[in-house]
C-alpha cells in the first residue's frame, strides 16, 4: 500500500484522472492515455492565459479555429468532451488518439510520463481512482468528473504561486469518495 499522501503536482494527477475517465466510458488504455494528456494540456492553457503566463496572438488564434474547422468538415478530426474540455481527436491505424498540433498524441509518451510522476504508487493512486469511477456510472462520470478532481486534487496556493507547485495527495480521502 502506498503512503496515504503522496506528494505531486496537480498536472499528473489530473492526467490519470481523465485516463481513468476515459476508460470508464469505452475507450481503450492507450486511447484514455492520449486523452488524458491532452485533458492536462488544454487545462494548463486556459489557466496559464487566465493568469497571464500565456498569451496567445489573435491572428494565430484564429488560423488556428479556421484549421480546426476544416479539419472537421473534412472528418479527419473529430471532437470528445472529456473531464470539462473539449478535445480533438482522430482515428489512426492504431486507434483513437488525441490530436496536438495536427499530430496525435504517443501514448508511450503519456506512459513515461505518469511513471516518472508517480514512480512506485502509480498503482496505488490509480487503483484508488479507478473504484472512484467505478462508483459511477459512465454517464454520471461524464457529467461529474471534473467535479470529482476539485475534490481530491492536490492543494496548492492560488494564482502564479501555485503554478508548477507540488501538493499532497490524500489517497484515503480519494478512496473515501468511491462510498
Amino acid at each position: 500500500m502506498a503512503e496515504h499522501h503522496i506528494k505531486v503536482n496537480r498536472a499528473p494527477v489530473l492526467t490519470l484522472w481523465a485516463t481513468v475517465v476515459a476508460e470508464r466510458l469505452g475507450y481503450d488504455h492507450d486511447e484514455a492515455l492520449t486523452l488524458g494528456r491532452m485533458v492536462t494540456t488544454l487545462d494548463a492553457q486556459a489557466k496559464g492565459k487566465r493568469l497571464g503566463i500565456y498569451k496567445e496572438h489573435k491572428e494565430r488564434k484564429e488560423k488556428r479555429a479556421q484549421e480546426m474547422k476544416a479539419k472537421l468538415r473534412q472528418g479527419e478530426v473529430f471532437l470528445v468532451d472529456l473531464v470539462g474540455r473539449t478535445i480533438p481527436a482522430k482515428v489512426t491505424d492504431r486507434g483513437v488518439r488525441a490530436v496536438s498540433e495536427g499530430r496525435p498524441v504517443d501514448p508511450e509518451s503519456v506512459r513515461r510520463y505518469l511513471e516518472k510522476k508517480f514512480g512506485s504508487e502509480l498503482g496505488d493512486v490509480r487503483s484508488a481512482m479507478e473504484k472512484l469511477a467505478g462508483a459511477y456510472s459512465p454517464d454520471e462520470l461524464s457529467d461529474e468528473a471534473y467535479s470529482l478532481y476539485e475534490k481530491f486534487r492536490p492543494l496548492v496556493p492560488g494564482g502564479r504561486r501555485g503554478w508548477g507547485a507540488q501538493g499532497e495527495l490524500d489517497l484515503d480521502y480519494l478512496r473515501s469518495l468511491a462510498g
